[in-house]
């Protein structure tokens, strides 16, 4: 069991609307994770994934590593270069793909199967061909299967070493635990396990190559005002963190090895990621998900479920 946080007044108050903020893309497309009240979402309060996705700052690191992954497969690449906005508008980009991954696992199955489906008719319309003359479509299952093991990868990996160490028991529950989703996104090879996970990366190895893009996007990633003013001058320090967390022979293929972080700064934000382990934030999509369940607002941060 865990002690939650409790912060001075204005301290709360300024990262309850940093929270808010983080997941609000700016389109009135808000979700309301307190309704409808007791219905279920895809993956249950009791999931390793709940505990997991709490977690801001792991997310934020997470994502990264997750993204320079996938920038790795060059029709991936392609897909995301030329048929997103993130090089045009990335703050936006971001809050609508952070606010999806939050959907898929707290939001009411009401909520979270409309916005799948919404997100597969989107992918449909997504194809073109590589600068090699490759031919992709977005909703190609192996390219699914890549995207969602990559991101599943990343979210778990930034939390087992920067938050809390997860038992390997832990870490294939995790994995399981994402297939139904990954199914109705399309992807219907995604990893079961860390073994499934270590076939994906063994398959596509091949298939990934350096690309400035991935430098671009690393630009990107430190320059935009991404976090609230306050954490902004931690921005690069979890940019660098989400490249250490990419495996090494990853970080070889694409020529990023020395772009992470110093052991003493890697220490800093394993404080930092247990810090934010216990706040509870009232803006949190975790805290409102589990208001809609009929659970405590701190179930959790000091709920630890048992291990099968």
């Amino acid at each position: 069991m865990i002690t939650p946080v409790v912060l001075p007044w204005p301290l709360h108050s300024s990262l309850e609307a940093a929270t808010r903020a983080l997941f609000d893309p700016g389109d009135r497309s808000s979700i309301d994770f307190l309704r409808p009240a007791g219905e279920a979402a895809l993956v249950s309060p009791e999931s390793v994934s709940w505990r997991v996705f709490k977690n801001p700052l792991s997310l934020f690191i997470g994502g990264v590593t997750a993204v320079i992954m996938e920038l790795a497969e060059p029709r991936v690449r392609t897909g995301i270069w030329e048929h997103t906005t993130f090089r045009l508008d990335p703050i936006r980009r971001l809050r609508r793909t952070g606010l999806a991954a939050m959907v898929t696992i707290y939001g009411a199955r009401s909520t979270a199967e409309p916005m799948i489906a919404r997100i597969r008719r989107m992918h449909e319309m997504v194809a073109g061909t590589t600068v090699s003359g490759e031919a992709y479509r977005a909703n190609d299952s192996e390219l699914l299967n890549w995207v969602q093991g990559t991101a599943a990868y990343g979210f778990l990996q930034a939390y087992h070493m920067y938050v809390q160490p997860l038992s390997s028991s832990e870490r294939d529950r995790y994995y399981a635990e994402g297939v139904p989703a990954a199914s109705l996104y399309g992807a219907t090879g995604a990893p079961t396990s860390e073994v499934e996970l270590e076939m994906l990366f063994h398959a596509m190895a091949g298939r990934l190559e350096r690309s400035d893009i991935v430098l671009e996007f690393l630009t990107i990633m430190r320059s935009a005002p991404i976090l609230p003013l306050l954490l902004r001058p931690a921005q690069d320090l979890l940019v660098r963190a989400g490249v250490d967390l990419t495996p090494d022979w990853v970080r070889t293929i694409l020529g990023l090895n020395g772009h992470g972080l110093h052991p003493w700064e890697a220490e800093v934000i394993r404080q930092a990621g247990a810090f934010a382990d216990r706040l509870v934030l009232a803006s949190n999509p975790a805290v409102q998900a589990c208001g809609r369940m009929r659970l405590p607002a701190n179930y959790l941060y000091v709920h630890r479920s048992a291990v099968a």
